[in-house]
């Protein structure tokens, strides 16, 4: 048994929950839960990142305590989580009073690749960092992201000193001691590497006051790296806790607009540290809404509650993480979503089991012993983070069973009373069906929860539809 640690970004608490951080949530759910499914153990963190000034001032057009309002919004995402039912263990808030203390020690710990020094150049207040000139020109001053034009600050800094580690962070990645996939995504970080500067790690308390003081400097507060970054380990207990049991973690799913981070920052700080680098660096894509991306002004957002609100978490499951390319930029739209629901959730695994079970409830089939053994070919999908296409091998099987009915025709052998043959083929069928099952408890716990238990021992045959039929 192995000791696997899970991470997911942490989301920024100005704004609600959205189809990017279902993603986040989703996919490193798959993870643990077929984790868990091969004997490991797993600690699984998600939490949420709620400082900066965006935030106070949030709070403030509010008229709310910047306490209450930051709680209230981080309920909001243990909600969301739950819907979603993911299977967390650790939950961190960047203002937990555990997680400022631990993130001034680290501090401390990285001091010595820490100066101070002034600055002058681009800022971008809605994504609260600073930009390089080429960014600036090559966006011809306007953030793509907000529509807003970068504001020219003057103000002075600590920074953390990135090229005293870019050699070892290049180094590490060519030789996958930190695998970034896609494969593609790589390339695109190992050429990043080559200009990133060092990073602003503070600003000025006049400048932002909502966040983590810097040790021995009352001037100036932590800016986002080393405060929101932290949290995949200071969750952990570290630096007052040996963390060798959990860390380095086995996977971190982050989208791909916040990769870079991930990938350069990050690593220098873990070196920085004196830890090991995590093992995984899975970076998702976006989801479209019908060809686009999504927008608020242009009115195609998709809000994943609602989703699950019309068809239930495990439509909302089926579609995203079938559907939904692990790595790839992917499409929605709800004429797509209800074809899925219709013609292959509820047709092709709810049809089959209400088949199945009625059959063998009709003829009183005495069920066997059932042998469950997870696939090699599946097994290397999923411990290769290809979730998608390990879905894809697991529904193939479901319609393997399908088609099996058709051709053996168990209900043909009972009008035949050829009740052996018959015994044989339902048991043949269900345990088909049951090891199937067993490779969609991480995409579907829920219905597949359901299916093993109207096959447990005696058969029962489910009163309602596991996936009723959109009308």
């Amino acid at each position: 048994m192995r000791k696997t640690y899970i991470t997911t970004a942490i989301p920024y608490v100005n704004g609600a929950p959205h189809i990017g951080h279902a993603m986040d949530y989703c996919l490193a759910d798959v993870f643990a839960r077929y984790q868990m499914l091969i004997g490991n153990e797993v600690r699984f963190q998600a939490g949420t990142d709620e400082h900066g000034n965006k935030i106070f001032q949030k709070a403030n057009e509010l008229g709310l305590p910047v306490e209450d309002y930051v709680k209230e919004n981080s309920d909001k995402f243990k909600d969301f989580i739950h819907k979603l039912n993911v299977s967390y263990t650790d939950f961190v808030r960047t203002t937990d009073p555990e997680h400022e203390k631990r993130c001034q020690e680290i501090w401390m710990k990285l001091r010595d690749h820490i100066y101070p020094a002034k600055y002058e150049g681009w800022y971008c207040t809605g994504c609260e960092r600073f930009i390089t000139e080429k960014e600036y020109e090559e966006n011809h001053g306007i953030c793509p992201d907000h529509q807003k034009p970068y504001e020219r600050l003057e103000e002075e800094n600590y920074y953390f000193r990135i090229s005293d580690f870019k050699e070892s962070i290049t180094s590490a990645i060519e030789a996958e001691k930190l695998k970034i996939l896609p494969e593609f995504r790589k390339k695109e970080v190992l050429k990043l590497l080559e200009d990133t500067p060092d990073v602003s790690v503070s600003r000025p308390k006049s400048q932002l006051t909502w966040g983590v003081p810097v040790p021995d400097d009352e001037n100036q507060v932590m800016y986002v790296w080393i405060d929101a970054l932290a949290n995949y380990i200071t969750v952990l207990g570290y630096p007052d806790k040996d963390i060798s049991d959990w860390w380095p973690a086995a996977a971190q799913f982050v989208g791909k607009d916040i990769l870079r981070f991930h990938a350069i920052i990050w690593p220098a700080m873990l070196l920085g540290l004196g830890l090991p680098l995590p093992e995984n660096l899975v970076s998702h894509g976006m989801v479209l809404s019908d060809g686009q991306k999504m927008s608020k002004s242009i009115g195609n957002v998709i809000e994943p509650v609602e989703v699950i609100n019309k068809h239930g978490i495990d439509a909302f499951r089926y579609y995203f993480l079938r559907h939904i390319d692990t790595f790839a930029d992917s499409d929605f739209t709800w004429e797509k979503f209800e074809n899925a629901y219709n013609n292959e959730l509820a047709n092709d695994l709810g049809n089959l089991v209400q088949r199945l079970a009625t059959l063998a409830s009709k003829n009183n089939i005495v069920l066997d012993d059932y042998t469950l053994v997870l696939p090699e070919e599946y097994r290397a999908l999923m411990d290769n983070f290809e979730f998608s296409k390990a879905f894809d091998y697991a529904w193939e099987k479901v319609q393997g069973i399908n088609r099996r009915i058709d051709e053996e025709k168990p209900w043909s052998l009972a009008k035949e009373g050829k009740t052996e043959e018959l015994n044989a083929c339902m048991n043949s069928l269900i345990n088909a069906l049951l090891n199937a099952n067993l490779m969609l408890k991480p995409f579907l716990p829920n219905a597949c929860e359901k299916i093993s238990a109207a096959f447990d021992k005696t058969v029962t045959v489910p009163t309602q539809p596991l996936f009723p039929k959109s009308k």
